[in-house]
């Protein structure tokens, strides 16, 4: 499942992130890059530990915990803190899988099941770039407004198209979900969609709401770890 969160940021947070990330100190990306994808991985990254890792970290995840879509796609139990990364001209990131298990700097573990990239340039400052996600049947090409986020499995292959003008600038992290499986996850947020949609239509009052929304939180219970 891929979801796309429009306007997880406004217009005003783009810009502040923009402006801090501006006077930031950017490291070599494969500092920490896995095995594999060392070899593949070409940009800059922000320290985690760095006081604008933290301070934009912290606007990130109070914008994650606002966003309906966000929470109801991913039933997050935790996320690990945001992290930064710049591409300029010629850099991009080659095909690779996350790792199954992240610890962050301070040492707390996470298992990646969903990754997300948040854009923070808009499309049409930078040439190529595009994230592309591997999908069942066609491989899915991403480029989305600054402030824009797209939420998928840390399972599949994707990669980042190297950048051919300009410089793309995003925030990525990985959630580990209170529902593992995906599919699971995945009916979860279609039977959440379709409970709103049904109360807007008959009232929370009507037996049929009443009844769905039972059924939602009845199968969270069977299938949720916390």
């Amino acid at each position: 499942m891929i979801v796309r969160i429009p306007q997880l940021l406004s217009p005003g947070q783009v810009a502040h992130c923009r402006a801090v990330l501006a006077g930031a100190d950017w490291r070599d990306g494969r500092e920490t890059a896995g095995d594999q994808s060392r070899g593949a991985k070409r940009n800059l990254q922000l320290d985690e530990t760095s006081a604008e890792a933290r301070q934009l970290g912290d606007v990130v995840l109070a914008a994650l915990a606002a966003s309906p879509v966000f929470m109801s796609a991913a039933l997050p139990l935790k996320v690990f803190p945001p992290m930064f990364n710049l591409y300029r001209e010629g850099m991009g990131f080659g095909a690779h899988i996350d790792n199954a298990m992240r610890a962050s700097a301070g040492g707390a573990r996470y298992r990646t099941d969903l990754s997300c990239t948040l854009f923070l340039t808009e499309p049409d400052q930078y040439d190529g770039g595009e994230l592309v996600i591997g999908d069942a049947y066609e491989p899915r090409r991403v480029k989305l407004p600054a402030g824009d986020a797209v939420l998928y499995p840390a399972s599949t292959v994707h990669w980042v198209e190297p950048v051919a003008r300009g410089t793309r600038c995003a925030s990525f992290f990985w959630v580990q979900s209170m529902v593992a499986d995906g599919a699971r996850r995945e009916l979860l947020h279609d039977l959440d969609r379709a409970i709103a949609a049904a109360r807007a239509e008959l009232g929370d009052a009507h037996a049929a709401a009443v009844s769905l929304v039972g059924a939602y939180h009845n199968l969270v219970r069977m299938w949720c770890a916390v």
